[in-house]
This record gives C-alpha cells, sequence and structure tokens, in this order.
C-alpha cells in the first residue's frame, strides 16, 4: 500500500465508477479500491442527511440506522494532511517490459509481485500490471492461477512463465501462456467456462487475508479494465418536503444532528446546540421524539419511493406568488395550462410541472461484476437472481453518498387516455410480445420480475425520446439529463420526470425548466423522430418474444432512435418500443399519439 497520493477523483466517481472494490488504473500501479474499512473515520467525513434514502438504504442492506456521509474532499490548503481513501495494489502478478528484437511477436515474463526489488523492477526491469484477472458472480475476484491454468492442479512446476503476444489486436486467441518446461495454453480457453476452477471468495478490497468467505462459485476471466469488470449499486432519492407538518420540516433540516437521537438523555444533549434549540422551541420532547422515530423508519404502510415522490410533484400549486419562500431543496409550481397546451398533440398531456429547485441523493450500497443489478419499476432491487451484490465492508454502519442540485421537468399523462389506449386490441397483441420477452429474460436471468405494464414502457420511450430533443435547446447536454419513470398503477397517475443536477452547484439557470413551455415543439419533434429509425425496417420489425437477437426487453428500440447513454437511463437501456408510442413502418395500430402531420 503506498502511503502517498497516487492519484485524483471527484467524490462522485467515488461511488459511481470507482467505489470500493472497483478495479482502477493508477499513474505508475494498478490496484482495488479499498472498502469502508480503509477510508478515513466518520467523524472526518460530511453527513448527508435524507431520511428518507436512509429508510431504504437500511432496508435494502439490512443495517440498523443507516447513515450517509459524503467521500473525503481535497481541500487544496497549504500543511493540512490529506485524507483519502486507501488503494490496495492488485493484482499481484506483473509482466516484465522485456526488449524486443520483433514486433511480429512479443514475449514478456509473467512474475509475482515477490520478485520485485524495492523500487518495484525485476532485474533492473519494470512491470506492469497483468490485465487478466479471475472473478466470480458474487463480485469476488482474485489473481489468476497461472500455473494452475498452463500445468493443472497436479503438476508442481516452478519454472519461469512467459506471456506470448502475436499481432496488435490484442484478441485472447493470440495470446499464449508459456512455461519453460514446454507446457503452454492459448488464453482464449481460460475464457471457456470452467476452465479457472472454483472461486475462495477472496475479497482484496477488504485488505486482509480475513476477509475471505465461502464461495466455490465458478471463477470466470475478467479484464480489469473492461467495463463489466464494476458494476455500481446505487440508490437515488430525492428530497421532497416530508408529510407531518411543520415539526416534521424541522427535524429532516436538523436531521444530520438529530439522527442519532434514540432516548431523551440525547435530544437533550443535542439540543444544547443553540441552532438546535432555537429551531425545536415550542414543541415537546416526546412530540420530537415521535417525530424522529417516523421519519427513521417510516410509516408501516409507506408507498414505494417513486410513488411517494410522484404524489408530492403532481401537488405541486399553480402559478408564482410574490410571497412564495423558495426552498433551496425542492421549489416546484405546475405550468398554467394555457402557457403549454398547443391541441391536438398536447391533448393527451394532463400537467406540466417545472421544478426549479431539486436535490437529489445517491448512495452506494453495494457492486457487481459481469451483470448489472437493475431495479423495478417503482425503484426497489430485484431479487432472487443470478446476480448477487458484494459488500463494500465486512460489517457496515455508514454508506458512500453524494447529493446533486439542479433542475426538472414533469410531465404527466391523461389517465383516462391511458385506459383506452390499453383496450385496443393492437396494444393488447403488442404488449403480450413484449411480456413475453419479459419472461423469456427473467427466466434467463432467474429473476422474480412481474411485467412492467404498457403505460411505463410508453413512458420509458418517451422519455427517452424527449431527453434527445431537450438537449438540444435546454444548454445540458443529453448525459448530464436523468430520467425518473412514475407509473402508479393503482391511483391511475402517469408521468415522467426529466432532470439534471450538479455536485457543485446550488441550483441552475433554469434551461431545463423554461422548457416546459415549448412542450408540444419539443413533444412534435420527439415523435417525428421516432416514427422512423435509420435502421428501419429490421429496428421497427424486432419481436421481442423472437430469441435468434437475444433482445428480450426491447421492442422498436436500438442505438440509431431510442437508446441513449446509460448514466443517463434508470432501466440501462431496457424495457423500450417505438410502436406503443407512435405508428412505425411495421406496426401501425398499437400507438398512443397519433403521427405528427
Amino acid at each position: 500500500m503506498s502511503v502517498r497520493a497516487s492519484g485524483q477523483i471527484r467524490q462522485s466517481q467515488a461511488i459511481t465508477t470507482w467505489g470500493p472494490g472497483a478495479l482502477i488504473d493508477l499513474p505508475t500501479q494498478a490496484g482495488i479500491v479499498g472498502g469502508l474499512e480503509c477510508w478515513p473515520s466518520v467523524d472526518k467525513l460530511q453527513g448527508i442527511p435524507e431520511p428518507r434514502l436512509e429508510r431504504i438504504v437500511s432496508e435494502l442492506t439490512g443495517v440498523r440506522n443507516a447513515r450517509l456521509y459524503a467521500p473525503p474532499a481535497h481541500t487544496g490548503m497549504p500543511g493540512q494532511t490529506p485524507s483519502g481513501i486507501v488503494v490496495w495494489r492488485f493484482p499481484e502478478w506483473m509482466l516484465v517490459q522485456e526488449e524486443t528484437p520483433s514486433a511480429k511477436r512479443r514475449s514478456r515474463r509473467l512474475v509475482h509481485r515477490r520478485a520485485l526489488d524495492e523500487k518495484g523492477r525485476c532485474e533492473g526491469r519494470p512491470v506492469v500490471a497483468t490485465r487478466f484477472v479471475a472473478a466470480c458472480a458474487r463480485g469476488h475476484v482474485q489473481d489468476m492461477r497461472w500455473r494452475w491454468f498452463v500445468h493443472g492442479a497436479e503438476d508442481r512446476c516452478t519454472r519461469q512463465l512467459w506471456l506470448h503476444e502475436r499481432g496488435t489486436g490484442g484478441d485472447l486467441a493470440d495470446l499464449e501462456v508459456r512455461c519453460e518446461c514446454g507446457r503452454s495454453r492459448r488464453m482464449s480457453d481460460a475464457a471457456e467456462p470452467g476452465q479457472l476452477g472454483r472461486c475462495w471468495g477472496a475479497r482484496p478490497w477488504l485488505g486482509s487475508e480475513k476477509s475471505q468467505e465461502q464461495c466455490g462459485e465458478p471463477l470466470r476471466l475478467l479484464i480489469r479494465t473492461a467495463s463489466n469488470s464494476y458494476f455500481p449499486l446505487v440508490v437515488t432519492a430525492l428530497s421532497l418536503p416530508e408529510q407531518g407538518g411543520a415539526l416534521a420540516e424541522k427535524v429532516t433540516k436538523l436531521w444530520e444532528d438529530l439522527q442519532i437521537v434514540e432516548a431523551p438523555a440525547d435530544l437533550r444533549m443535542i439540543k444544547r446546540k443553540p441552532q438546535v434549540a432555537a429551531a425545536l422551541t415550542g414543541h415537546g420532547e416526546q412530540e420530537i421524539l415521535e417525530t424522529i422515530e417516523r421519519l427513521r423508519h417510516g410509516d408501516a404502510q409507506e408507498r414505494p419511493v417513486k410513488l411517494a415522490e410522484l404524489e408530492v410533484l403532481l401537488a405541486a400549486p399553480e402559478g408564482y406568488g410574490e410571497d412564495v419562500p423558495i426552498d433551496p431543496d425542492f421549489h416546484a409550481r405546475r405550468l398554467p395550462e394555457g402557457a403549454w397546451r398547443r391541441p391536438p398533440l398536447t391533448d393527451r398531456l394532463a400537467a406540466v410541472v417545472q421544478i426549479h429547485r431539486l436535490r437529489a441523493v445517491s448512495a452506494l450500497i453495494g457492486f457487481t461484476r459481469f451483470e448489472a443489478f437493475t431495479p423495478d419499476i417503482y425503484g426497489d432491487y430485484e431479487t432472487g437472481s443470478d446476480v448477487c451484490p458484494a459488500m463494500l465492508a465486512r460489517e457496515p454502519e455508514w454508506f458512500p453518498a453524494f447529493e446533486n442540485r439542479g433542475e426538472g421537468l414533469l410531465l404527466a399523462l391523461e389517465p383516462e387516455a391511458i385506459a383506452g389506449w390499453l383496450k385496443r386490441p393492437a396494444v393488447q397483441e403488442r404488449l403480450e410480445q413484449l411480456a413475453a420477452g419479459h419472461k423469456r429474460w427473467a427466466q434467463q436471468r432467474k429473476a422474480r420480475r412481474e411485467f412492467p405494464g404498457g403505460p411505463y414502457i410508453l413512458l420509458h420511450t418517451l422519455s427517452h425520446l424527449l431527453m434527445a430533443q431537450v438537449a438540444m435547446h435546454c444548454g445540458y447536454p443529453a448525459s448530464d439529463i436523468r430520467e425518473r419513470i412514475c407509473a402508479d398503477y393503482e391511483q391511475q397517475r402517469y408521468a415522467l420526470l426529466l432532470y439534471t443536477a450538479s455536485s457543485d452547484a446550488e441550483g441552475t439557470l433554469g434551461g431545463l425548466v423554461s422548457q416546459g413551455r415549448h412542450i408540444a415543439a419539443h413533444l412534435e419533434a420527439a415523435l417525428r423522430s421516432g416514427g422512423l429509425c435509420s435502421n428501419d425496417p429490421v429496428c421497427a420489425q424486432h419481436s421481442p418474444d423472437e430469441g435468434m437477437e437475444g433482445r428480450w426487453l426491447h421492442g422498436a428500440a436500438c442505438h440509431g432512435c431510442a437508446l441513449i447513454a446509460e448514466t443517463s437511463c434508470e432501466m440501462r437501456n431496457n424495457l423500450l418500443d417505438r410502436a406503443l408510442l407512435v405508428p412505425t413502418v411495421a406496426v401501425d395500430g398499437a400507438a398512443f399519439f397519433d403521427a405528427p402531420l
């Protein structure tokens, strides 16, 4: 472990890209980001109060009273001891940078880190970490057992190993591991199932041999720099007003101080702070304790997080009064219909809500390799699948999080129009095809997941097409705009939220909010682009219930029309179908909107 800083990342990257367990390349070496035990103590970190998200994290992880803290930040103050994140050296097998006379064939020695000198060299030559490691579906990762791979379990040969490379493409078939005893094996064999043995549960990001756990899953070849080496399991919630009156709002704003209160003695100690005592003046001790407990654990019949958010957003008042206070965390107003309704195109829209101030908090609760976790339509994560998340610490008590502030735009569809659309025979036939594809995907993933329904797929596809159109006018790139799809089947409410947020700003300049007044033009352009894809008729003719392509969760959707950056999509570009939105060259009668003239 190096005691000096070897690189820098943004705070948000410590959660979304290089969190605990992520494989990272530093300027001079490779490593794996350490677990939470290797991070600074929580008294040196900034707390992020968000009671609703803390409740969600506690339910998903089983950690009682889970708390959220921001990753350590570099202040840049001279003379101040920097606080950072530990990165353990990984992998331990290296390639020696040999002098190769021929460019057609390159041979380099494979050596273990124990063979290096104090300068990290092998016989005076520089080394680089091998890009091949072994991992399993439960997130464990370890060095490849190179000698075992070449010789087998019974052979005890300890002679020098070499990696021979032919050509410049880096294809596994062009790589060969050879021992000086004469045994050799191609790296393409390592990609075959069952060729690397069983996993012994290594968790090097926790920094101790005692961190191993029982596993036994088959190992798979993993390239350290590949995109499937780390999928963070990130949970996001919007900071919205808590139901329960003025006291709930006060407690929420003081949550960083009050989250540790569990008894009257704790409350009396915290009230020694003048700002806490002043804010809670006039409220009884028992009333405050009950409010803290309710915010910590939620109501017994609390609805899913996205449905609770939808309820608050749709309740936004209309108009702008002169004396309306502006909350820096949340400020929304319903746009009057006269400002956006342009018949007949917008007749199927029920409301447009402008969100001038929005705070979104995201927390990292685990990670996976090879396959990513995806939430269901209510924001809950799937259970019973073959994807098992790895833990961030041996015994986690807190989780890294970051907050973003920005603005948003909510579009709600008419429930009556949705109900009439679902009764059409062509729509039912198309939904049967989508449901059959979803069933085959669930069987393949061993996931217990219900079909999300036609309204969700409709909203999701519309969100992607609108995002591409709005990005050309609002001043934000499309990759900076995110979505939140809300389909409340019980209350018959359907809406999509497009929002943007930044970690280094108190708000934004209203570029996205202002597009609410031009939603008719954006909707027309989105439907026009969705009616014809550059890959039609192949894209439009794709049926999700046919297994040739294996795209079970896609209808008429591809990179030429409906797919966007995965950082913007809440479903990793799944559950999309243009045919439910607008007539296509293959399906004409299932569209919710008519084709624009």
